[in-house]
């Protein structure tokens, strides 16, 4: 992930706001949900339906291709599938309209209306024949400064072609510009009307359903299939989803001006320190491997995927040595989303409910687990969570708050559940899905267990708050490397509360060669 530049949250909610006219008069006067879609497809009602579920897919430099292969392990359920949910990272590295094509149209082109010619489809003109819903992924908010981007402008066409650009990664003149790519190439951005009376038509097409929040957005496979917003709702079947922009709820605590603290700032500063010195033997050690060698082919491949995992460890130090008191948050979306939690509870037809989003706030993948902004992600979910639980009372029984979380971030598929955490986010179950393309990552050699430390009664105590139930990864080394790519079909039961049939499919690569399977399914 080299020269990125991750935009802060208060410029990522401002500029989202501006592209989708967020204060425009006519969401009032008109009674507009810019939060909620309701699908089109005329089996919304149907209590029995699948899905399927992918996430951090956005590669176009594998040698292997593993993107592609999934795309093409998913197509025999497209047509018994409703919908695909998809965990984001959308388009590697830095999330720029450059790359849509190469790293999403291409590989998901059964998907899109005329894809049967892939290279007439505008990034920015995208319409689905098979529904696709989607959250923001960290690398598509992220961006490429001036002088990087210049220079990787001037390079690509050399880099495509010579050798010696032996770790080459998906970056062209710019960056997503603050996310404005994903925006343009999946949201309703009520900023390309320059006129009042275009604006005013497009509303009376398509706001055309009216629901208990307000007259929403129609969401027609094969004809209009733009996103109300950055986070969203819809329900189908009697489930409520929810779909969470995690990017703007993730920054870390600043680190205390305390003893204690000025201790783990210099342990910080110096594990920064050791991973800039492994980057750059990483970088050393691929001038020796020749790629058009199968072999070293592949160990680029990892070299690359490592640079880039390491970067990311680095990004995240950054943000806790550069935290600040004053750091925004974004209170307005987790607002949001505790108010729709306790309104779905208080509805009667509502069965079940599905939260998607990007960033883990569970996970044992060894990159992941104990990052800031995993932490930071757990710690405003467990607010909100808390407060409907107050809200609420009896009316959850046993159950948990939410029947099912999807994320992603972490490259790896994972089933991990929460135990008793002593707050409103115990027994939940949550599904890493990051493992449908980009480079996988291993489980942390701490094995399964999550541990966490609490404050009660003025002591420092630990408690297990999560146990990993099924881990796929990277495993193997050398000739004996395996990588499980995969992506899930879930199968929804008519009963309630509901029944979640959990399906993985796997596309391995193993010594140069695909083989795919399927693991026995389980029922949440």
């Amino acid at each position: 992930m080299p020269f990125v530049s991750d935009p802060p949250i208060a410029v990522k909610i401002q500029k989202m706001k501006q592209r989708l006219r967020w204060d425009d008069p006519a969401i009032a006067q008109r009674e507009i949900d810019r939060t909620r879609f309701v699908l089109d497809d005329g089996s919304s009602d149907r209590p029995e339906f699948s899905f399927l579920v992918i996430g951090d897919t956005g590669t176009g430099i594998q040698t292997h291709n593993a993107q592609r292969q999934i795309a093409q392990h998913m197509l025999p359920h497209l047509d018994s599938c409703r919908f695909v949910l998809h965990t984001g990272d959308v388009v590697y590295l830095v999330g720029s309209s450059e790359f849509y094509r190469d790293n999403f149209i291409n590989p998901y082109k059964e998907l899109l209306v005329g894809g049967d010619r892939p290279e007439k489809i505008a990034y920015d003109r995208m319409v689905f024949k098979v529904p696709m819903f989607l959250v923001p992924g960290n690398h598509d908010y992220y961006d490429l400064p001036f002088l990087e981007g210049l220079f990787a402008g001037l390079t690509l066409p050399l880099r495509r072609r010579l050798v010696k650009f032996k770790l080459d990664f998906d970056v062209g003149w710019h960056g997503s510009y603050q996310g404005k790519a994903y925006a343009q190439a999946f949201l309703d951005c009520w900023d390309r009307f320059e006129s009042r009376d275009n604006l005013v038509r497009h509303l009376e097409q398509h706001y055309t359903i009216k629901t208990d929040t307000g007259w929403c957005l129609r969401y027609q496979p094969g004809q209009f299939t733009r996103l109300p917003n950055r986070y969203y709702t819809f329900r189908y079947g009697g489930i409520d989803f929810f779909a969470l922009d995690s990017n703007t709820f993730n920054a870390p605590q600043p680190i205390p001006k305390t003893g204690e603290g000025l201790t783990h700032r210099r342990s910080l500063e110096e594990l920064r320190s050791r991973l800039e010195r492994e980057k750059q033997e990483l970088m050393q050690a691929a001038e020796r491997l020749n790629p058009d060698l199968p072999d070293d082919a592949e160990q680029l491949d990892d070299m690359r995927a490592k640079i880039e995992q390491i970067d990311e460890v680095i990004l995240d130090i950054d943000k806790q040595l550069e935290a600040r008191e004053t750091q925004a948050i974004d209170s307005e979306q987790l607002d949001w989303l505790q108010q729709r939690l306790i309104d779905s509870w208080n509805t009667t037809e509502v069965r079940g409910r599905v939260l998607f989003f990007h960033h883990p706030p569970y996970v044992t993948e060894a990159t992941k687990w104990n990052l800031a902004q995993t932490l930071e992600i757990r710690h405003h979910l467990r607010r909100v969570f808390d407060n409907v639980a107050a809200a609420i009372g009896s009316l959850k029984g046993d159950r948990p708050l939410v029947d099912l979380i999807f994320n992603g971030h972490a490259h790896c598929l994972e089933y991990i559940r929460t135990l008793d955490t002593g707050r409103a986010d115990s027994n939940l179950n949550c599904i890493v899905c990051g493992g449908s393309g980009y480079s996988l990552r291993r489980q942390r050699q701490e094995g399964a267990d999550l541990m966490e430390t609490f404050w009660e009664d003025g002591d420092r105590k630990t408690r297990l708050v999560a146990r990993s139930q099924l881990f796929v990864g990277r495993s193997g080394q050398g000739s004996k490397k395996r990588r499980p790519y995969s992506f899930f079909r879930i199968d929804v039961r008519g009963e309630t509360p509901p029944q979640f049939v959990v399906r993985v499919f796997i596309s391995e690569r193993f010594q140069h060669q695909w083989y795919e399977s399927e693991l026995q399914p389980f029922t949440i």
